[in-house]
């Protein structure tokens, strides 16, 4: 903590977790919960000689063999020495110069280098072909083994052609058994040495795959996290899902095919000038084919192309509806809607099979065409050669013939693949312009370095603010202004469209292209981390999701670094700790996906426990009741003053009860404001205001001959 404060970083001890079987801090899991508040961190191990070169750096972290750890600031290569400062000791104490003797009692090498995150701006080019390549690229070293690897094989392969062509004119010939047991033994350590470097060979290809596959799922998973809500919201999840997934297919590309083919290629420079050595004219022969087989591909590109993209197209659809069924089942079911989304279902099936199958039609074409020549790259040549030896009168023609046989196949195999990646790459293209339509859009302002990290109080300001949703004209905020101090409870109500919601968007950062001013404590919400200012946030939602896990895990969620009874602690503040007891395993229970083993009220509860853990300084309740039976309310609005002791709390519900007991309310209407005070103030003034309350309290109107003393008892604001 005392090095990310060097860099201006605020670490959450909350937040730290120890990996599995750990009982003291390492290196990797203290350089994962750095990298996790947004710095850069790494874990490493440093010898003497390193550390005499730490001289202007910032601070490194040494852990200590007894469990301990000291931050070196600095070295003096004059008296050998390196300054350590201890943690537990004030920060304004000296270091302690250390020599290699006394240091090397107590520490074994294991450090952790930090330093602020410099940003994305070099790690977040462009998702592209060149991207992967030049991800592909950062193996050079295992590519330059596999190089060298199917160099050797590729020499490996000219061997047993050469001996079993020598067998057919010298042997054979000369009925040599000696001469056959030495190119016997020969050839067998030719094919050891071809069998141990073709398993070291596609060993290392599966590792480089493995690296790839791990950078790539790493790298795709965190352009996701830091695209911006709005996209996810106007975007369905199957749709999603499906162009992501389309990496797949490049991924095997670049891995399986791409890989394979540059390997055969290397292949072909090696045998070409043999097969042309052994015979000139069959070596034409396959060249020729194999290059009418590439053309005859590359004609069919651009149709194929065409058709593809429709596929494209028809299966995100498909995908579109599955993934928007399954969210909403409990919607079709209720509803009984089965049979209208079984037939947009149908519909969406048909156009993709028909797509599809146009697509098989264009595609089968270039397959039957090639087929004969690659049939005569083959027969052909035989055929072809066993009439040059029959007219062949030296003797030797046969044993070459044989070579040429051998070695012909090991040629033409690199040549149509070559023609065969061409029409992938179709594929591969359409896949790449699907997941970078989704991974190349704008992210959301760098929610890992820059920006302030203030300690909040809580005091919130809207000065002259203006807000429009993209798509439309009509302002959602139109000059909206108001401030409360640090540790109010702020109501916000409205009829439906006001801008309630809006409100508490721009607060947590979700829309951020507003005109004016929103600040928190003095300080301008754009120059805010934005990663630092929701997680000083708790949020309640209407609808909230619960991951699949147990309930303390759920309400740990935020912080998993805290323990059982923080957990407890959390949902004791938010009424939910009755009825976790009265589960068959307390905290442990196991919450399925959609928590369908949970009510409303339960649900909402271990919501607002997860909000409470991080202790936030600041607190969103958008309609957090709304959805709740009356008891559940009760028990919820019963602890809000307990919950919003030493914190600010924003609420916004259509039930005004909930909020008679907030410092003010803001009223809002068409975007603006249309009053701003506390609730009996507003039953006075606030025509809007109190035509809700009236709206809401009609059944108590009707009641008979208490109505007429109702109406004075409510303007007086009892």
């Amino acid at each position: 903590m005392m090095a990310g404060r060097y860099y201006g970083m605020e670490l959450d001890p909350g937040e730290y977790r120890l990996e599995a079987g750990e009982k003291t801090p390492s290196a990797a899991s203290l350089s994962a919960w750095a990298q996790n508040s947004g710095m850069w961190a790494r874990a490493v191990r440093l010898r003497w000689r390193h550390l005499m070169s730490f001289k202007n750096t910032g601070p490194v972290v040494l852990l200590f063999t007894d469990g301990t750890a000291g931050m070196l600031v600095g070295a003096n290569t004059e008296h050998k020495v390196v300054l350590l400062k201890d943690p537990r000791m004030p920060e304004a104490e000296a270091p302690l110069p250390v020599d290699e003797m006394r240091l090397a009692d107590v520490w074994t090498g294991e450090a952790i280098l930090l330093r602020a995150q410099r940003g994305y701006a070099e790690k977040d080019p462009p998702f592209s072909l060149g991207w992967l390549f030049g991800l592909v690229l950062q193996e050079r070293k295992s590519l330059r083994d596999i190089g060298i690897a199917s160099l050797a094989i590729s020499f490996l392969t000219i061997a047993p052609p050469m001996l079993v062509m020598t067998v057919v004119d010298k042997v054979m010939s000369h009925h040599s058994y000696s001469t056959l047991t030495l190119i016997s033994t020969i050839l067998a350590i030719a094919i050891l040495y071809e069998t141990l470097l073709g398993y070291a060979r596609r060993l290392i290809i599966l590792v480089v795959g493995t690296r790839i596959d791990t950078k790539l799922s790493l790298h795709v998973f965190g352009r996701l996290m830091r695209l911006p809500l709005d996209y996810f919201e106007r975007h369905p999840a199957g749709e999603t899902m499906y162009k992501v997934s389309q990496l797949n297919v490049v991924r095997q590309f670049i891995t399986g095919k791409l890989l394979t083919t540059f390997l055969d290629m290397i292949t072909l420079c090696v045998l070409l000038p043999f097969l042309f050595w052994l015979n000139a004219t069959l070596a034409w022969v396959v060249l020729v084919c194999a290059t009418v087989i590439a053309l005859i591909v590359i004609a069919y590109l651009r149709p194929i192309r065409t058709v593809y993209a429709r596929v494209l197209t028809a299966e995100t659809l498909k995908s579109a509806a599955l993934g928007e069924t399954i969210v909403g089942m409990k919607t079709v079911k209720s509803l009984a809607l089965e049979p209208q989304r079984k037939a947009l279902w149908d519909e969406r099936v048909a156009e993709t099979g028909r797509w599809r199958l146009a697509l098989g039609r264009i595609s089968n074409w270039p397959q039957t065409l090639v087929t004969p020549l690659e049939r005569f790259m083959y027969v052909g040549v035989i055929m072809l050669g066993a009439y040059l030896a029959l007219t062949d009168n030296s003797g030797y023609m046969i044993g070459s013939l044989f070579a040429f046989m051998m070695l012909s196949q090991r040629v033409s195999q690199p040549l149509v693949g070559m023609a065969r990646l061409l029409e992938d790459w179709e594929e591969v293209a359409g896949g790449m312009a699907q997941a970078a339509s989704v991974l190349n859009r704008p992210l959301e302002a760098d929610a890992a370095s820059g920006g302030l990290r203030p300690k909040f109080a809580g005091a919130i300001e809207f000065q002259d603010v203006v807000f429009t949703y993209p798509g439309t004209k009509i302002p959602a905020l139109d000059r909206v202004s108001f401030s409360v101090p640090a540790g109010t409870m702020l109501g916000l109500v409205g009829p439906s469209g006001s801008g309630k919601s809006t409100i508490t968007r721009l607060l947590q950062g979700i829309n951020r292209e507003y005109s004016g001013f929103v600040k928190i404590d003095g300080a301008d919400l754009r120059e805010i981390n934005l990663r630092h200012l929701r997680s000083s946030f708790g949020v309640v939602l209407q609808e909230n999701f619960l991951f699949r896990g147990s309930i303390r895990e759920n309400i740990l969620a935020g912080r998993p670094g805290l323990t059982l009874e923080d957990a407890i602690r959390a949902a004791r503040l938010a009424g939910a700790e009755e009825f976790i007891e009265r589960m068959p395993n307390g905290y442990e229970t196991y919450i399925e996906e959609g928590s369908p083993n949970l009510s409303g009220g339960q649900r909402q509860r271990l919501a607002i426990a997860r909000a409470l853990i991080t202790d936030p300084r600041l607190m969103i309740l958008d309609e957090a009741t709304s959805a709740l039976d009356p008891e559940s309310e009760a028990l919820v609005n019963a602890n809000l003053l307990r919950i919003a002791r030493g914190r600010t709390m924003v609420i916004v519900s259509h039930r005004l009860s909930s909020l008679v007991d907030c410092d003010q309310i803001l009223v809002m209407e068409k975007g603006k404001v249309a009053d701003f005070a506390p609730h009996h103030v507003l039953l006075e003034r606030c025509a809007v205001y109190r035509r809700l309350w009236s709206q809401q309290n009609r059944h108590m109107e009707n009641q008979g001959p208490r109505h007429a003393a109702l109406a004075p008892t409510l303007a007086q604001g009892d």
